[in-house]
């Protein structure tokens, strides 16, 4: 009887060592960005502070890019940077600057060059679909009707808006608000869709369009960022122009690709697959808000069946569209309660829940803080809180712009400590993150589902690149199981959780995956 037991104290353990065979072995750790990369999602602000005035800034992250190397991450991308009059800085006021919090374009710089030497690009966040309401131009075009800029945003007239001042146009990226508001005259009306001091530019004006390209070729040219985060990417226009939006973006992907031919571009398009895929031709990369919530539902139903489903209909629909498009995945981000908050705080389904995000297809963005277990609930302030480096009492470098509500030193396990640890959350994502590095078909490998039928708990798929072929298999229910593998397949590269290999089957504990390669 062939046998092969692997228990939930000794998984992360294990993990670790395979990664160091596999380094012996030859297996070299490789970079899949942009088309399957990591990227680390970063918010300044509270990240690291090298001066001591509390607010995270540009030399702070410089000075942690070692770690996000050893994270394993291949590139960063930092929301707002540019000046505002906000916190979170979307809504900005000199799209040619940096916020003075943060440090100076100097610094930048600097942050950018020692990124560029460690491999990592750098993506910023470019806020076009609207300015702040202290942004020159929309100050000198609420001065008057015959102002220069007036036509830089989109106003009504009082006698033609008011049939339409009340009346909500909901979306999944917005709430029942006012989306015209009045700037103090009484006369005429701008639109804002996400809120008052955010007034939407005016896309029909061809000096508007001019002014973002500009700004663009700005940021790749005489800076020299590797790319852009596309902000309310679907609201360049209102929602029923859809056309419009997606030929805007063919236009801007076409003149920043004649700046730099490898330019990135990731748009956020919050909404369903089919709304989304038009935007492919004018953005290659999108946020894959699908995975986001169909993962958060297998994890805490125990329904392991419905996201590779998903995520293979979704990848083939795609491909259709746009044969070589990335598919940006993520597990959380600076809009999303965190994760481990979303999973009810168990600690084995938040690694199953990163263990299912590393080893499916795309191009995996992690929110900082959740390699650690930072917590944090609405409003979005207290999901964006300070990153606890190391215990208070020494971490010199931990920002106190905020008071932190959920990520203290009493509910989340510092970095130092956990590093330190071979099963912290921090190792658990290390290991991951390697080992989809290290065997192709977990970075570029196709998906492709059993025809088995299993379990309504059991998550499993194939990835498969040239001639390595890994069966991924996650019990997400809490109740153990038994399952058939698949012929070949018995070399076991990564485990998390309880189980047991006997004569072909499979018994995995609840929350517990395994991986194979066949042989």
């Amino acid at each position: 009887m062939k046998k092969s037991i692997l228990t939930a104290s000794a998984l992360t353990v294990a993990a670790l060592a395979s990664c160091e065979k596999m380094e012996n072995e030859g297996l070299a750790v490789k970079n899949y960005w942009p088309q399957a990369g990591i990227t680390y999602e970063i918010f300044v602000r509270s990240f690291y502070d090298s001066n001591g005035d509390g607010i995270g800034d540009f030399n702070g992250v410089t000075q942690k890019l070692d770690y996000v190397k050893e994270l394993g991450a291949d590139a960063i991308w930092l929301m707002p940077i540019m000046p505002s009059p906000t916190y979170h800085k979307y809504d900005v006021t000199d799209y040619k600057s940096v916020h003075k919090d943060y440090g100076t374009m100097d610094d930048f710089r600097k942050l950018l060059d020692e990124a560029h030497k460690r491999d990592i690009k750098v993506v910023i966040d470019l806020i076009i679909n609207h300015t702040s309401v202290e942004h020159p131009w929309f100050l000198e075009a609420k001065s008057g009707r015959d102002n220069p800029y007036r036509d830089y945003y989109i106003w009504a007239q009082r006698d033609t808006v008011a049939k339409v001042l009340n009346k909500k146009v909901l979306t999944l990226d917005s709430s029942n608000r006012r989306q015209w508001h009045d700037p103090g005259r009484g006369e005429d009306y701008y639109y804002g869709f996400f809120w008052g001091g955010m007034p939407d530019l005016n896309f029909d004006n061809p000096k508007v369009r001019e002014e973002i390209y500009e700004i663009g070729r700005f940021w790749l040219e005489e800076v020299g960022v590797d790319g852009f985060r596309l902000d309310a990417a679907k609201h360049i226009f209102p929602d029923d122009r859809h056309a419009d939006n997606h030929e805007f973006w063919k236009e801007f992907r076409a003149r920043m690709t004649a700046i730099k031919p490898d330019v990135y571009l990731v748009g956020e398009v919050y909404d369903k697959k089919d709304v989304v895929a038009p935007y492919l031709p004018g953005l290659p990369a999108l946020f894959n808000f699908d995975f986001h919530y169909t993962l958060l539902t297998a994890m805490n139903s125990g329904d392991g069946l419905l996201l590779p489903e998903i995520q293979k209909e979704t990848l083939d629909f795609y491909q259709s569209i746009a044969p070589s498009f990335i598919d940006a995945t993520f597990s959380s981000n600076h809009d999303q309660p965190r994760l481990l908050n979303e999973l009810g705080k168990d600690p084995a389904r938040y690694k199953q829940a990163i263990a299912v995000l590393l080893t499916m297809p795309g191009a995996p963005y992690l929110y900082y803080g959740e390699e650690i277990g930072m917590l944090g609930l609405k409003p979005d302030q207290h999901i964006r809180e300070p990153f606890l480096w190391d215990k208070k009492a020494k971490d010199t470098g931990r920002t106190t712009w905020i008071k932190a509500r959920y990520s203290k030193d009493s509910t989340v396990t510092p970095l130092e400590i956990q590093r330190k640890d071979p099963n912290s959350y921090f190792n658990h994502y290390k290991t991951l993150i390697a080992l989809r590095n290290s065997y192709p078909p977990l970075a570029i490998g196709a998906l492709e589902l059993s025809e088995i039928e299993f379990p309504e708990s059991v998550m499993a798929y194939f990835r498969n690149s040239g001639e390595q072929e890994i069966f991924v298999v996650h019990n997400v229910g809490k109740e153990a199981i038994e399952i058939s593998l698949p012929e070949g397949f018995e070399t076991v590269i990564f485990s998390l959780g309880g189980g047991e290999v006997v004569d072909g089957k499979l018994k995995l504990s609840g929350n517990s995956s395994r991986v194979f390669l066949k042989k």
